[in-house]
């Protein structure tokens, strides 16, 4: 007898980091130290208020069953006073906020929720992986539009008109931009919004790199009408050093967040309610909290830059978001041999742009989620490689 998959998943590898994270602690099991400097997971701890809470919810025995498959009240609440506090959009919590177990639960809710086999989707190039991959899983078909430097990595709105978008049923969109950094502008979400309505498109922003280092958060929702024909994913992933705690939402108006459910309801049984009371918690944290957070990751941020410009690399000091991104140097043969050298020569692992599409084949990217002196270690090495 010989099993086979489902044919989508010929279609879908296995995630990067994934392989890549493997190889690395094989490297560490034969006594080889290695730096990763590839994946934006938050070294350091959320708020000491937010794991109190976290404690004292967890020893009420009350609660540790099921919980309901919208979130408690206390979360869903949360996050509407944090959009209307940070975002300056109304959100209401009862029918227009789902928590979510990640973001990245939510990308494949939504593609399921909304996406037939043989829709299109218009995928960002250079984009977050998840997008393509959901999208295979589900059987829809993946049309990529470009992101490029001299454009500020926005999309080409006259290229995307001239494209047949008979078919597209849903655009996914990233701003703050991983992995570009590129900051969104309230011209470029009034764009997307026009955009969506004029061709029936849903344009789905996946917006949680929005406090990291950026003055100015904005939320696809500040448009006029945006409700009518916008999805927005959030997490707390990076905003409070949430990330393995998996605690995100989707905001939409009130029908499409009835798809959603139908279908989160049929793949989980609700969160952990002291996580969610805990994720409230956090939340509630004022502006003190992300001064805080982004005054570490601009220490962090310039070490890397003094990397990238070691390797010969050009880059925005623009950007936002948790890593740098960076344009290899001509005398580079591609992203994945200056970064395969860096791993070998001074066991420091940086990410290869190419991973992210096209877009990313004369690009690097560097995580700011090490210390300092990790990053000094690191500069180290590369000299003395």
């Amino acid at each position: 007898m010989q099993i086979h998959p489902a044919n989508r998943i010929s279609e879908v590898k296995e995630y990067y980091f994934s392989k890549k994270l493997r190889e690395i602690d094989q490297m560490r099991q034969q006594g080889i130290d290695i730096i990763n400097l590839g994946i934006g997971n938050p070294d350091r701890p959320p708020h000491p208020e937010v794991l109190k809470e976290l404690y004292n919810s967890s020893s009420e025995l009350g609660n540790h069953g099921y919980q309901s498959y919208i979130g408690v009240p206390e979360l869903r609440n949360a996050f509407a006073q944090w959009y209307k506090a940070h975002f300056k959009v109304t959100l209401n919590p009862a029918s227009e906020i789902l928590p979510l177990i990640g973001s990245k639960e939510g990308i494949m809710h939504i593609s399921m929720a909304f996406l037939n086999p043989g829709d299109e989707v218009l995928v960002p190039n250079p984009g977050y992986p998840t997008y393509a991959s959901v999208s295979n899983l589900v059987e829809a078909k993946m049309i990529s539009y470009d992101l490029e430097e001299e454009q500020d990595w926005q999309p080409d709105f006259d290229k995307l008109e001239a494209m047949d978008l008979s078919k597209v049923k849903l655009m996914w969109v990233n701003y703050p931009n991983m992995p570009t950094g590129a900051n969104a502008t309230p011209e470029l979400l009034e764009k997307l919004v026009r955009f969506g309505k004029k061709h029936n498109i849903l344009i789905c922003n996946d917006n949680p790199y929005s406090f990291i280092l950026n003055d100015n958060p904005l939320s696809i929702f500040r448009v006029e009408g945006a409700k009518e024909t916008c999805i927005e994913l959030n997490s707390l992933s990076k905003s409070h050093n949430m990330a393995g705690w998996r605690v995100g939402m989707v905001a939409a108006a009130p029908e499409l967040i009835q798809y959603i459910i139908r279908v989160k309801s049929n793949v989980d049984s609700g969160m952990f309610k002291p996580l969610q009371l805990a994720a409230a918690k956090a939340l509630s944290l004022d502006k003190d909290w992300y001064t805080e957070v982004n005054r570490a990751y601009k220490e962090r941020r310039e070490l890397a830059w003094k990397i990238m410009d070691m390797l010969g690399c050009s880059y925005s000091k623009n950007q936002s978001g948790m890593f740098i991104w960076a344009k290899i140097p001509d005398s580079a043969e591609s992203p994945e041999q200056l970064t395969d050298a860096v791993l070998k020569n001074a066991r420091v692992f940086i990410t290869p742009g190419s991973i992210f599409g096209k877009g990313g084949n004369r690009h690097i990217r560097i995580s700011l989620c090490s210390t300092t002196a990790v990053l000094n270690e690191s500069i180290q090495r590369i000299s003395n490689s």
